[in-house]
């Protein structure tokens, strides 16, 4: 299991195609946690939508984005 998910937004490209645009992470509670996830975003998503990704395998991005 992850230890985080990447937060993105589907965005339709000029040509018709969704790309998911990155704006946050999400990372799960341990299981004696009232909530599931903490969710921390840095942008907000103009369409409302929000779509968690597992991180690719081998990513050496911080999960904070920064």
């Amino acid at each position: 299991m992850s230890t985080y998910y990447n937060v993105t937004t589907p965005v339709k490209d000029n040509d018709g195609k969704t790309r998911f645009q990155k704006v946050g992470v999400a990372f799960p509670q341990n299981d004696a946690a009232k909530s599931i996830m903490n969710i921390k975003l840095f942008a907000t998503p103009i369409n409302g939508e929000l779509v968690l990704f597992a991180p690719k395998a081998g990513s050496e991005e911080n999960p904070d984005g920064e």
